[in-house]
């Protein structure tokens, strides 16, 4: 199993996190779970930007600034 781990090209501790993660999946649901964490942390950005937008625009209302 290890000589074929390295074959791949990945470490023994990450093929067991992989397994770990993934072993029950298929590789739609794979393909699918990676897509949703891409849109995930794509929507986790902009609701940090509009609520520093948010903040800047209060600041500017109470003359803060």
């Amino acid at each position: 199993m290890a000589d074929a781990i390295r074959g791949i090209g990945v470490t023994e501790v990450t093929y067991y996190r992989w397994r770990k993660e993934f072993g029950g999946l298929k590789s739609d649901q794979v393909r699918r779970m990676k897509e949703l964490e891409t849109e995930n942390q794509r929507l986790r950005k902009a609701i940090a930007d509009l609520t520093l937008d948010k903040l800047i625009l209060q600041e500017a209302a109470r003359g803060n600034f």
